[in-house]
């Protein structure tokens, strides 16, 4: 791929190997598509009156992908202009939350750079000068209408069934008169005087847009102009006035950024153009909505980042399922690193809406848990822990099992996760599906004793699996115990219920009874699982029995039997049972 020397610089080449080549992208692709062959500055900039929520983490995603992708540079910028509805605490939960999520800021707050500040209340003097730049050029002019006369205005306007714009009174006050109220201290607000049409642009994801007129609308013999206000009467800029300023000394190239703003997209490149700037390029995302079709609200605490953090997403799950939300891609699997979406993120942003749909979220937690389960090392020892946190909060201690040292009652959690992995989506989740691994249960809903099974039965099962020695009682042993019961109890079935150990004929001769074992199989199958396991799902009932140990087993067992003697009929030696359990 050729490069030209200007852009041969230390980032380019210090993050090549990690870049895709751009220029030899399939002809799928529109050139709009394709990333750029120079090293992207993007930036996520947050306002701290609120908390991060799923789509605010979407576009701090894919402009640090689009960063990370060409070997640029992705800055974090607080506008916390509008000090009346920041939130205490705000800015540093959107840094935590951006942590944890992975996206780690190359300039910034507690980062620096060169292009800094990076809040926008430490930068208002460089916003103020810019303003007046514009009033010197003709580009803005004060305004000094009253709070009252605009509130009179729009309401007029409003009644009319007019846009609530400006009349423009104030436009053609002198400049020399302008600046002459201005410093004997009369109230005032700037604003931006629009062109009569608006610059045109490519919209990365639009294409060509723009080009509307600025000029006034004259409705009723009324007009009205799409003048917005850049500076405050308290001093302080605007969204539209601070980003722009902004972003061009912070040199950023490319903007991503939810389609909600499009339409101030035009005032931005108005401005750029009357400061004699080059604008970086644009590209607007649709919405995130829910499954009514309404937007996702940032006030709605289920997307809120924390909510998902709190409830133990993966922060892996949760920005590989964000990156989904309206980014298409030609791998075979959505499951997708972090590492693996840099490598292959373009522009293939999709038009409209996104409606999301959790049941992807929860399909990635549990792919991301089964791997974290399975690659061990420190992730796994996390999960661990979380594990063991609940247990200790939901079980009461003469309940739970005793283990002679904390490694050894970790080993066992570990075995239990490693067991179950695939149906790993949190701690809690996992604790209510397994929590009889955790817990000495002697307590069963004889309503749920599988049926067509007697007393004898249960004794005759309990016997089977009492004849596996400590040292033998594996997986693999265990299996086969109950396979040779399975046959067993087919027999007995085909002998009219006499209890007779099938000889080899009798046995070859079941074994090719299809039907009759597998009815022999399932009914052994419930009521292992109902006697051990109370009926809750988990892993299979021969490896769950392995993790329980052959003495819990069997004392479950034996609980089994008793609630099935108490439940049928005839004499069940319920001592003798005991004795060998406890021998």
């Amino acid at each position: 791929m050729w490069v030209c020397k200007s852009c041969r610089n230390a980032t380019y080449l210090s993050a090549k190997s990690t870049r895709r080549e751009y220029a030899l992208a399939g002809p799928f692709r529109k050139a709009s598509q394709k990333l750029p062959n120079y090293p992207a500055r993007t930036r996520f900039a947050p306002s701290p009156t609120g908390y991060m929520h799923l789509g605010s983490l979407r576009t701090a995603l894919f402009n640090y992908l689009l960063a990370k992708a060409t070997g640029g540079q992705f800055l974090l910028r607080i506008e916390d202009t509008d000090q009346k509805r920041t939130v205490p605490g705000a800015e540093e939960r959107i840094c935590r939350d951006l942590e944890w999520a992975g996206l780690q800021w190359d300039e910034g707050p507690g980062v620096g750079g060169v292009h800094g500040p990076y809040r926008q209340s430490e930068r208002t003097e460089l916003y103020r000068k810019h303003a007046e730049d514009l009033i010197d050029s003709g580009h803005a002019y004060r305004c000094f209408c009253t709070a009252e006369r605009l509130n009179e205005l729009a309401t007029a306007r409003s009644k009319l069934g007019l846009p609530t714009d400006y009349d423009r009174t104030c436009a053609g006050i002198a400049r020399e008169e302008s600046r002459e109220r201005a410093d004997k201290g009369h109230a005032y607000i700037i604003r931006l005087k629009v062109p009569e049409t608006y610059p045109r642009y490519e919209d990365l994801v639009y294409g060509r847009v723009g080009g509307s007129k600025g000029k006034p609308k004259i409705i009723l013999g009324e007009q009205s102009f799409e003048d917005p206000v850049l500076i405050k009467s308290d001093g302080q800029p605007t969204y539209h006035l601070a980003n722009v300023v902004d972003d061009h000394y912070m040199k950023i190239t490319h903007v991503v950024r939810a389609v909600e703003w499009m339409p101030s997209t035009p005032k931005h490149l108005a401005m750029y153009q009357a400061f004699g700037w080059q604008p970086p390029a644009f590209a607007h995302v649709g919405l995130l909505q829910d499954k009514s079709h309404q937007k996702l609200s940032k006030r709605n605490l289920d997307v809120d980042i924390d909510s998902f953090r709190s409830n133990g997403v993966f922060p892996e799950a949760l920005v590989n399922h964000v990156a989904l939300l309206g980014w298409s891609h030609n791998e075979a699997s959505d499951f997708l690193s972090l590492e693996r979406l840099t490598n292959i993120f373009d522009l293939r942003f999709t038009k409209g809406n996104t409606i999301v749909n959790f049941h992807k979220l929860a399909h990635l937690q549990k792919l991301y848990g089964q791997k974290f389960i399975q690659q061990g090392g420190s992730r796994f020892e996390i999960l661990i822990d979380g594990l063991m946190s609940v247990i200790k909060e939901r079980q009461h201690p003469d309940t739970r099992f005793g283990f002679p040292s904390e490694a050894q009652e970790r080993d066992y959690v570990g075995a239990v996760l490693r067991a179950d992995a695939k149906q790993y989506t949190s701690a809690a989740d996992f604790y209510e599906r397994c929590q009889n691994f955790f817990r000495q249960s002697r307590t069963l809903n004889a309503v749920n004793l599988p049926e067509d099974l007697t007393d004898l039965d249960c004794q005759r099962i309990f016997r089977y699996f009492e004849q596996i020695s400590d040292l033998n009682w594996t997986d693999e042993n265990i299996q086969l115990a109950q396979r040779n019961l399975t046959i067993h109890m087919a027999a007995i079935r085909r002998n009219s219920g006499v209890d007779v150990v099938p000889d080899a004929a009798d046995a070859s001769h079941i074994t090719h009874d299809a039907h009759a074992l597998e009815k022999s199989g399932a009914l052994i199958s419930r009521y292992l699982r109902w006697a051990i396991m109370n009926l809750q799902p988990g892993p299979p009932m021969a490896l769950s029995m392995e993790l329980l140990g052959r003495q819990e087993t069997l004392l479950r067992l034996q609980t089994a039997c008793s609630h099935a003697w108490q439940e049928g009929s005839g004499p069940l030696p319920v001592e003798q049972v005991a004795t060998s359990v406890n021998a």
